[in-house]
């Protein structure tokens, strides 16, 4: 797998619009990335389809009206420890877990943000979430409209692919390496997320986010497909 600097993914003058199915997505799959780009003082601009309220289904402490306000806090938080309080969010609220019935709705909303000259990042299009698929099959189709560069990111993918997995674009596969410095402050945000990486009492479910998975997503480099 080839390596890629975020200065040419994202060059002088280009915007990074980043898709972001739900809260803490734009964390998982490019929060090394974005704290590099911020140093860099590259515009950045989160279009996050829905508030994430759907994450706890049947619990006494975390309602859909308490998630989707709890995880908007923790997005501010978590940017600000990447460095990049100043970008612009757009709150969409999407239904979280209804995506894949709203492409076309999903593709118009984007056409109003997205530019020729951004460089937009999504999750990837057959990324194993449905939510995710939906918001990268509108990014692909949108991008392709607008002119502008498009990256997929996996992000569920690590949860099911091998390495040799044929499904899966490796040719197109680049390492994002992160410093010492981007990738504490990718920790720090992603720890910033508590809803999603604590357990929940009133159901008796662990966490969204166990060790195990964050093990995979907090790796010294992220990937991204070209």
């Amino acid at each position: 797998m080839g390596a890629t600097e975020p200065a040419a993914l994202v060059p002088p003058g280009c915007r990074a619009v980043v898709v972001a199915p739900h809260p803490d997505d734009e964390v998982l799959g490019t929060g090394g990335l974005l704290a590099r780009l911020a140093c860099m003082g590259r515009d950045i601009l989160i279009v996050a389809l829905t508030d994430g309220e759907a994450s706890h289904p049947g619990s006494t402490r975390w309602s859909p009206y308490r998630l989707s306000r709890q995880r908007a806090i923790e997005r501010d938080e978590a940017l600000k420890h990447l460095g990049a309080e100043r970008a612009l969010v757009i709150r969409a609220k999407c239904g979280d877990g209804e995506l894949s019935a709203q492409e076309d709705a999903l593709v118009a909303l984007l056409s109003r943000y997205i530019r020729s000259d951004d460089v937009v990042l999504t999750p990837w299009r057959f990324d194993g979430h449905p939510d995710h698929e939906a918001a990268g099959q509108a990014a692909v189709r949108q991008t392709r409209i607008a002119g502008a560069r498009l990256i997929e990111v996996p992000i569920w993918m690590w949860h099911w692919a091998a390495p040799a997995d044929h499904r899966v674009p490796w040719t197109r596969a680049r390492r994002v390496c992160l410093d010492p410095e981007s990738l504490a402050r990718k920790q720090r945000a992603v720890a910033a997320y508590s809803s999603q990486i604590e357990a929940d009492p009133s159901t008796d479910r662990g966490a969204v986010l166990p060790a195990s998975v964050l093990a995979r997503l907090l790796r010294p480099f992220e990937v991204v497909f070209l």
